[in-house]
């Protein structure tokens, strides 16, 4: 063991997290095309349901360049979903 499972994780948001939740409603309202939403912090949440730095699943992050702007968008949505729902459980 190296300590680090016994250290309490944060709970909440991070700083990281509330500018993706923020930059959500920004780009769902934007007609062009939508970014992705890396931020190069690439590690899989504990459960291993989304990338905690992104928050989207492994499925969105390998098709992102496949996806269509709705398709994009709909993503987006789900990060915010996701993100609301962590924010619900601190």
């Amino acid at each position: 063991m190296c300590g680090s499972e016994l250290t309490p994780k944060p709970r909440g948001l991070s700083p990281s997290d509330l500018r993706l939740q923020a930059q959500v409603p920004r780009v769902l309202a934007n007609p062009d095309v939508p970014p992705s939403p890396c931020i190069s912090v690439c590690l899989m949440s504990d459960d291993a349901t989304a990338c905690v730095g992104c928050w989207r699943t492994l499925d969105e992050i390998g098709g992102w360049a496949h996806r269509s702007p709705e398709e994009k968008r709909a993503v987006w949505q789900s990060i915010g979903e996701r993100l609301a729902a962590r924010a619900a459980s601190a």
